[in-house]
């Protein structure tokens, strides 16, 4: 796998994950999923190593149910240092929600395709960016971080091709109003590796490369080889799910986000650092999969616990 326009830049040696399950992940469970059960599926992501979790969405109870609970969530979370524990606040309502339970770091969605902002949020592209400069005015006044999504970077399920062009423009609207980080979404997962290089080399002209995180579906299982893409492109921030929680809304029966555990195994195979312990990942997986009543997405967990011996298995003299 080539670049075709640009030479390939050097693996990084490290990379961070940010990981989505409890907010992305869980936000399209049709079961109610306890508070007490997000909160330990978060503190077991932070006892593998991960360091950036995400910890709900701060959005109308009306629209997404599951993330009723994020403010007593965020609350009960046990501070750790290094630890970062996001929120999704997609008006300036949310932001105050979160400010209120204690947020230190915030997200923001833009889109890249018009049909899905109408569609989605019921307004322009433009008009959605002019609602957040004042968000993110306001949070990084009170000292938050923000962190921006642009949404159907790669594909659109409404009006099918997105051009590089116009994810830079959201892109670099983003960053320019001051989101620290600009994690670009294969929305519906229809990237491929050589279009996921063509868009993050019009990103990166717009927005430092360091500052762009790539956030790939796995719906028709591009997701591990467009992240391999992403990091000969410099890229070195990847979203990710623990168990691949998060089914393709567009997609009926396919898979959503990329599993971390995926991600890790990768990065362990590439010699890069993430900072994860990939059993206790595994462990994580097992157990939110079983409380949703199903086996992991992931390939990898399935394999690691394949390996292992069954806790029923009788000794054999």
């Amino acid at each position: 796998m080539h670049m075709t326009n640009e030479k390939c830049l050097p693996l990084p040696h490290q990379v961070r994950i940010v990981e989505v399950g409890a907010r992305d992940g869980l936000q399209n469970e049709a079961q109610n999923v306890s508070v007490a059960t997000k909160v330990a599926l978060i503190e077991r992501l932070a006892d593998s190593g991960l360091q950036t979790i995400e910890a709900g969405a701060f959005v109308s109870p009306r629209w997404v149910p599951q993330m009723a609970d994020s403010a007593e969530v965020l609350q009960r979370l046990t501070p750790r240092t290094g630890v970062r524990y996001p929120v999704l606040t997609p008006n300036v309502q949310g932001l105050q929600g979160a400010l209120a339970a204690g947020a230190r770091e915030v997200a923001v969605f833009g889109a890249a395709s018009e049909d899905f902002s109408q569609k989605n949020i019921n307004c322009s592209i433009a008009e959605s960016l002019k609602r957040f400069r004042p968000l993110v005015a306001t949070a990084r006044q009170a000292g938050v971080a923000v962190r921006g999504y642009v949404s159907c970077a790669l594909g659109c399920p409404y009006q099918g091709e997105v051009l590089p062009a116009a994810v830079a423009e959201v892109a670099h609207a983003l960053f320019e109003m001051g989101c620290y980080e600009i994690s670009l979404g294969d929305t519906i997962g229809v990237g491929t590796p050589l279009r996921t290089q063509a868009v993050i080399e019009a990103v990166a002209r717009k927005v430092p490369r360091e500052s762009i995180a790539g956030h790939f579906h796995n719906t028709y299982g591009m997701a591990i080889a467009n992240i391999y893409a992403a990091l000969e492109a410099g890229i070195a921030v990847f979203d990710a799910s623990v168990a691949g929680l998060g089914g393709c809304p567009y997609a009926s029966g396919a898979s959503g986000n990329v599993a971390t555990e995926d991600v890790v195994w990768l990065m362990q195979g590439l010699g890069i650092e993430t900072g994860v312990d990939l059993d206790r990942l595994v462990d994580t997986a097992e157990w939110i999969s079983t409380e949703l009543g199903r086996a992991p997405a992931s390939q990898v967990a399935r394999a690691v616990l394949a390996k292992r011996p069954s806790p029923h298995a009788e000794l054999v003299r």
